[in-house]
């Protein structure tokens, strides 16, 4: 039997949620075949079969969340060796084959830890900075489950710091290695839940996972905040004449006010400014169970036509949870507008990895006028750039003219 494992449908994704099969256990099985739909971190994909055969069981059910490499499933040659794997057969028999197999090279990764280097790194650091104050000093032994999918070493180093092994996310093999132990030692102290009211636990979606991950890693970006009360009328008159979403337009005016300040554009890195050509933007969506940033490209340069046609497909896309990875990454400006929630008179947001800045746009209030937060990275633009930008955007909501339909052409640098 050849085995099926949980894909890697994205570069950061760690885990997937087995949304459901659309084979069954006998079903043929052609190259290219749809076997299943995953929810990787951002959207749902679709498995296909690499390999000829039938479908086998036991398959892994729909509603859990899978490390990535992890077997999900079987093809077997025939349709009669896939039915007796269904009912626990050859099935289970190819399944205990593959543990003894994990086992055999834990024992290997135990008798000659100098073939893993990697660990051998990990476990000098481990010894060079203490166990955070949080961390209890002594573990008791992890849950036979997960002590199954983690490595001699990480069991060993796990105990020692006094990390719960069922609490470490696996790696991307779907195992747990030192330096999945040495994150979460790093991580910080959870709350104590059990001081309050009883509890159950929500199982987090990938999508869920992949925001607080997001988050999380620009806590060391150093931010500040402009606000402004910006005008809104003109520019809702022209999204009615033309028949277009008002984002859309804020998309476009935001866009042509960084091709007027391009460090807007910009990205720090320890080299230096990043100064990319093109302003991509990519605007905050709100669906069910997430958030999501879809990104519309060369947006101050395209016919507003063309990049209304996109964004519609990109809408839908994201609805449908259907994005793909070019459709959401390498945004160089973002846009949050929660103007259609009218009690929202001001909010700010927090800036994407990889982005300069982001505009957060609250509700049309009484006088025609919405407040807007322009949060900047303070390594790639300063205080008056923030108002200069917001002068000029102003300037430019106020009068959207022809600019919005055709682009005025590129300044010379």
């Amino acid at each position: 039997m050849k085995p099926i494992r949980m894909p890697a449908l994205s570069d950061t994704m760690q885990t997937g949620r087995l949304v459901g099969w659309k084979k069954q256990p006998g079903d043929a099985v052609h190259k290219g075949d749809v076997l299943a739909e995953v929810e990787s971190d951002k959207a749902i994909m679709e498995v296909e079969a690499f390999d000829e055969g039938w479908l086998a069981g036991h398959l892994a059910e729909p509603g859990r969340d899978i490390p990535v490499g992890e077997i999900i499933g079987w093809i077997a040659a025939s349709r009669e060796e896939a039915l007796a794997g269904a009912s626990g057969g050859a099935g289970e028999a190819a399944e205990k084959s593959a543990s003894a197999s994990q086992m055999a090279e834990a024992e290997t990764q135990a008798a000659a830890p100098e073939s893993r280097p990697a660990e051998g790194r990990a476990a000098a650091t481990a010894q060079a900075a203490p166990a955070p104050s949080s961390v209890p000093p002594a573990a008791t032994p992890p849950p036979a489950a997960e002590a199954g999918r983690a490595s001699p070493y990480a069991r060993a180093l796990a105990r020692d710091l006094g990390i719960d092994l069922a609490q470490v996310t696996p790696g991307p093999d779907g195992r747990i290695h030192a330096a999945e132990v040495l994150a979460a030692a790093l991580q910080p102290p959870l709350p104590d839940l059990d001081a309050g009211p009883p509890w159950r636990l929500q199982v987090a979606t990938a999508m869920r996972r992949a925001v607080a991950d997001s988050m999380q890693a620009t806590v060391h970006t150093p931010s500040f905040r402009v606000s402004a009360r910006l005008p809104l009328q003109s520019l809702h008159a022209a999204a009615r004449q033309r028949g277009q979403s008002l984002t859309l337009l804020l998309a476009r005016a935001c866009a042509l006010t960084v091709r007027d300040f391009p460090h807007f554009n910009a990205a720090w890195t320890p080299r230096g400014l990043a100064l990319r050509e093109r302003v991509d933007v990519g605007i905050a969506v709100d669906i069910p169970g997430g958030l999501v940033t879809p990104v519309l490209r060369d947006v101050a340069e395209r016919p507003l036509a063309e990049l209304a046609a996109d964004w519609g497909r990109l809408k839908q896309l994201a609805t449908q949870q259907r994005l793909v990875a070019e459709d959401y990454r390498g945004a160089t400006f973002y846009l949050s507008n929660l103007g259609t929630f009218g009690v929202v008179s001001r909010f700010d947001a927090i800036v994407p990895l990889g982005a300069a800045a982001i505009l957060a746009v609250a509700a049309e209030q009484a006088d025609g006028r919405c407040e807007c937060t322009l949060t900047c990275d303070h390594r790639v633009v300063y205080g008056a750039d923030a108002a200069r930008f917001l002068t000029r955007l102003g300037e430019r909501l106020a009068r959207p003219g022809d600019e919005l339909d055709t682009p005025p052409p590129t300044p010379a640098p």
